[in-house]
């Protein structure tokens, strides 16, 4: 039997497929061991190779740009801990009860198999309870859902708006035309997309101090992309626009470290002012289903004529190929689709579906996506042209899925915000004290920080910082 690749192997197989410098894995500091939190699958190893290969690409940005190298640290037990960072969380002293509606689960189906419902969004909800035509109860619900088989449920639900997802076995979603698309795809895809001059690395006092990151995303795995680059200096402005839906408790958590302004593509005002961000934009974070921001005038090949050289940093469900490559899609759907709930549930000797101890597609996917983004700027400085970085939720999950198993995964327990007093830090924000999990990414130089404090959507003008001069030795 081959065995399971340590974290370290991890981040090296994903460094040379993003076209890195080996010698930089030098400079790699991995501790702890599995497992982290209490699953079958590496989830512990997947947080920490995500984390550190995103902190490494910080790090060789700025030793690209003309510093030193220095040490990048990551230990297993933080960087599990930030995977779920929205658990930990509290302002002055208080957390909600639960960040989901209440009406979000597993349900089971009149074939003894389980559906999951995405109903944390109004429209969401909505949708469902108008296609069950029935009450907004999990009773109505489930007596509803016993009507149906699980399979043309999902298919009839997703035609009139439902945002759900049949629980498959890993062998039914093998079988799936999606799997074979996701198949071919890695987890971090790093493209060429056009033609530009290159453009010189920013420099400053820390490793991505200069570089403009606009944050087109919502919820989790995006989001946390920001967050992970803001945590190295990057100016990250994340865009929303009035009315529309949010997880508050999620905005919170992802929106340390980070500018916030709103632009709404529905107005022609809102068009404007997302351009001239654009036109000052290093790179370029969006997870808006596939097409939608080409409808609106924003996007791959739109971006790139406006900012020659930008990195289009792309994030979907399922991914770019297949049936499925525009359906929408969230953690905790894609996990019930992909076999993630069905494996758990057949290790933990459980009933029905059982959940991965965190969103580890999302968090996974968004430090996947700030590497891979990195990764890109720092080729666009020397190669030069418009790139593209695509990651989704099911190539993360057959990376995570591809890492291993842990024969006692399950003898670790989730831990209490008591556990971990010694990973949480406090600052001052405008919703009040907020205690929140430091980054687990520790460079020796350039410590990792978030400088702005979380603030509500909308908060600043969408307009860049200006940019300090720095003085070259």
């Amino acid at each position: 039997m081959t065995a399971a690749p340590s974290s370290r192997d991890i981040v090296a197989e994903l460094w040379r497929r993003a076209g890195g410098d080996v010698s930089a894995l030098d400079d790699l500091k991995l501790s702890g061991a599995e497992p982290a939190l209490p699953s079958s699958f590496r989830v512990g190893a997947a947080a920490q190779a995500s984390i550190a290969a995103a902190a490494l690409a910080a790090a060789e940005l700025r030793y690209r740009a003309g510093a030193a190298r220095q040490a990048v640290s990551v230990d297993m037990r933080h960087a599990a801990i930030e995977f779920r960072s929205e658990h930990y969380l509290t302002i002055g002293g208080k957390a909600p009860a639960t960040m989901f509606d209440p009406l979000f689960a597993a349900y089971a189906t009149g074939d003894d198999r389980f559906v999951r419902l995405h109903m944390n969004f109004p429209h969401h909800r909505e949708n469902v309870l108008k296609f069950l035509d029935c009450a907004p109860t999990r009773a109505s619900i489930e007596a509803a859902l016993r009507q149906w088989e699980a399979v043309a449920f999902e298919a009839e639900a997703y035609q009139r708006g439902c945002v759900v997802a049949a629980m498959r076995s890993p062998e039914e979603w093998a079988a799936h035309p999606q799997a074979a698309a996701v198949a071919s795809m890695p987890p971090v895809l790093i493209e060429k997309i056009g033609d530009a001059p290159p453009r010189p690395l920013p420099r400053g006092a820390r490793p991505l101090s200069g570089l403009r990151v606009l944050d087109l995303t919502r919820i989790i795995a995006g989001p946390v992309a920001g967050r992970a680059l803001a945590a190295h200096g990057a100016d990250v402005m994340r865009i929303s626009a009035p009315g529309l839906p949010f997880i508050d408790w999620l905005v919170k958590d992802t929106g340390r470290g980070k500018l916030s302004a709103y632009a709404d593509l529905a107005s022609p005002e809102g068009k404007e002012t997302l351009a001239r961000l654009v036109e000052g934009a290093d790179i370029v974070l969006q997870a808006f289903r596939p097409g939608a921001l080409d409808a609106r005038g924003f996007g791959i090949a739109d971006m790139a004529a406006t900012r020659p050289g930008v990195v289009y940093g792309s994030l979907s469900a399922y991914g770019a190929a297949g049936p499925w490559a525009g359906r929408r899609g969230f953690d905790s759907l894609v996990q019930t689709a992909t076999g993630f709930n069905h494996m758990e549930a057949q290790a933990a000797g459980t009933e029905g579906p059982k959940e991965l101890p965190c969103q580890a597609l999302d968090h996974a996917s968004g430090y996947l996506l700030a590497f891979g983004t990195l990764m890109a700027r720092i080729r666009q400085a020397s190669e030069g042209g418009s790139w593209r970085v695509r990651v989704s939720l099911a190539a993360t999950g057959r990376w995570l899925w591809n890492l291993g198993r842990i024969e006692n995964g399950f003898s670790a327990r989730i831990p209490s915000r008591a556990d971990v007093e010694d990973l949480l830090e406090e600052s001052p924000s405008p919703f009040g004290p907020m205690r929140a999990v430091r980054h687990a990414a520790q460079l020796s130089d350039t410590p990792a920080a978030w400088t702005r404090p979380s603030v509500p959507l909308g908060t600043h003008p969408a307009v860049w910082p200006s940019i300090p001069k720095v003085v070259r030795a």
